[in-house]
């Protein structure tokens, strides 16, 4: 068919080929730009605001289950 040249040639490529996607997508330089810029997609920067609302909101969600609890306590005191 196609002799030893194009033997050679396919078996070439079907090990370059691989090899070379393999070395192209774990360059350090190429993974730490992807990685970056998908952290701060799916993390943005935090600012003051937004960690004093959370620390709001971890307070009384904390006082709001304390009294819950404070309640239920004193309703399994009296039965």
């Amino acid at each position: 068919m196609g002799g030893w040249k194009l033997e050679v040639f396919k078996m070439g490529m079907y090990m370059t080929f691989p090899v070379g996607l393999f070395w192209y997508f774990n360059q350090p330089e190429y993974f730490e730009k992807w990685v970056i810029q998908t952290k701060q997609q799916l993390y943005p920067p935090s600012t003051k605001t937004h960690r004093d609302e959370l620390e709001t909101f971890k307070k009384e969600y904390h006082h709001k289950k304390t009294e819950e609890f404070e309640k239920q306590l004193l309703e399994a005191e009296k039965h």
